[in-house]
């Protein structure tokens, strides 16, 4: 098949644009052809293993046509971006010409089979008006479901198209669930295909003797996230010998707060910055614990990576990590169970000083579980991480696009390459 990928933001800085690049990446090797259209800065066009550059086609910001920044998904981004609730109406407009001239050049030249975009958001929305006749699937990765609760002004403008989509592929059966509802889609539309992680880069190493336990969190530096509550937990918590690597990156005041709160800590909290795939696999690797305190998330793989590197979870109790990892049992995972929240992705702050102490008991328990035994046991580990690799996500992918292609072009497996036809 010829296949169309869309994203609306950097594909080499954020979690959607990693699941991009690992879709792409097994198209290639199922034989399919791919081509990748996405949202970037102005100037150099990222170099991505996955892709090769002539087949990429990108909506630049920061420049003439789009003067922002690049509009982000997440309010916070690990790079300067745009707020969708920041446009005005003539950036909405401006926005939207930007990807329809794109999109209109690379269909006519590439006359893609189906397109894969990622989000139920306006760019998705965009292409199902542009291309009625072009099977279409979306993946969802729940920034687009936050955007959709908080910005009510372009949800208006998205319901329509978003609900024309030919089927939309989940990522839990939760999110399933309140993508039908949301934007009143047919629950026999809705795939739950979830997400992977890359085992050739994430697998277990021998861990370091502590002390110190090494804990690692990777993400964006942010409140959404929770940084500034883990970093507030590990203060009760200066009597056991831990060091907290951050790994990734924000802007503005969140970021500034993050900053803040870890001068208090001092040499215990180290700053990485973005790091590269392979430098973040080798960070889990030598880390002991695994930290994801966030208030929303829609499935995050990067608790899978860090679980195949054989380190200890915590995170909080929110539906798409209880589907993956909360039935298991295991000693190695421990989940923190939130309050309602005051907003999508935001507790009360009557509830932090709780929260605080919740977060800082369980870390607490699992520091000292580490500095008894450092390794975790990989062989149910590995049992939680067997659907989740991304040949397996990419089979369930393939299908859906089966079903379109065939039923819409009239495409016999006859005619489709040997892979496709599997």
């Amino acid at each position: 098949m010829k296949i169309l990928h869309l994203l609306s933001q950097r594909p080499e800085l954020t979690g959607s644009g990693m699941y991009v690049q690992a879709v792409v990446r097994q198209a290639a090797l199922r034989g399919h052809e791919n081509v990748l259209v996405a949202g970037i800065p102005d100037g150099p066009a990222p170099a991505l293993e996955v892709i090769d550059g002539s087949k990429c086609a990108f909506v630049r910001f920061g420049g003439g046509g789009l003067p922002f920044p690049v509009v982000g998904m997440s309010d916070v981004m690990p790079y300067r971006s745009t707020r969708f609730s920041d446009l005005t109406p003539e950036d909405v407009e401006a926005y939207e010409d930007a990807f329809a001239s794109v999109l209109t050049r690379v269909v006519t030249d590439f006359s893609p089979d189906i397109i894969h975009s990622h989000h139920l958001w306006q760019v998705s929305a965009l292409a199902r008006k542009l291309f009625p006749g072009i099977p279409m699937v979306t993946s969802c990765h729940g920034t687009d479901l936050r955007q959709f609760e908080t910005c009510p002004r372009l949800a208006e403008r998205v319901l329509g198209p978003c609900g024309g989509i030919d089927e939309v592929m989940a990522l839990t059966r939760t999110q399933a669930e309140k993508i039908a509802s949301l934007y009143h889609m047919p629950k026999e539309c809705i795939h739950v295909v979830g997400g992977g992680y890359d085992e050739s880069r994430f697998a277990p190493a021998e861990k370091p003797s502590p002390p110190p336990v090494e804990i690692l969190y990777a993400g964006k530096l942010s409140l959404a996230k929770g940084v500034p509550w883990l970093l507030k937990s590990l203060t009760r918590l200066t009597d056991l010998p831990w060091r907290l690597h951050l790994a990734g990156s924000s802007n503005g005041a969140e970021k500034d707060l993050c900053h803040a709160l870890a001068e208090t800590l001092g040499d215990r909290v180290v700053f990485h910055g973005m790091l590269s795939q392979n430098e973040l696999a080798d960070l889990m690797k030598q880390s002991h614990l695994f930290v994801l305190p966030s208030f929303f998330e829609g499935l995050p793989l990067v608790l899978l990576e860090a679980l195949a590197c054989g380190c200890r979870l915590v995170a909080t109790s929110l539906p798409g990590v209880r589907e993956v990892l909360g039935d298991t049992g295991g000693e190695f995972i421990r989940l923190v169970d939130l309050p309602p929240l005051e907003t999508v992705d935001a507790p009360s702050a009557a509830d932090e000083p709780q929260l605080e102490a919740l977060l800082s008991e369980t870390l607490r328990e699992q520091i000292l579980t580490a500095m008894k035994t450092p390794e975790i046991d990989m062989a149910s580990a590995k049992q939680i991480l067997a659907p989740y690799t991304w040949s397996g996500v990419f089979a369930r992918i393939e299908r859906v696009y089966e079903k379109q292609v065939i039923g819409h072009r009239g495409i016999g497996k006859k005619n489709m390459p040997p892979a496709a036809r599997g």
